[in-house]
């Protein structure tokens, strides 16, 4: 993506209050991006939303072999999220 094709981007992410910019200290040419605090509590609990889906599917939907599958095949799901 080009550098022109940005601007409008951060535009509007600043107007929803979900980034904030600052000049870079050591090359005033540069500008520095940060998530808001806004934002970071947007994400935060967007994961929350998710993981209590999930928690509450396995509970509701699986049965207690299947869940001792999901349990001996954790050790195997953590290695790909670590190689990702």
């Amino acid at each position: 993506m080009r550098s022109q094709s940005m601007g409008p981007i951060v535009v509007s992410l600043e107007a929803a209050g979900l980034i904030e910019s600052s000049p870079d200290p050591s090359d005033g040419r540069q500008t520095l991006l940060a998530l808001t605090k806004h934002c970071r509590a947007w994400l935060a609990q967007g994961r929350a939303m998710r993981q209590d889906w999930l928690s509450s599917a396995i509970k509701i939907k699986l049965t207690p072999d299947e869940k001792t599958t999901l349990a001996e095949a954790m050790p195997l799901i953590l290695r790909l999220v670590a190689e990702s």
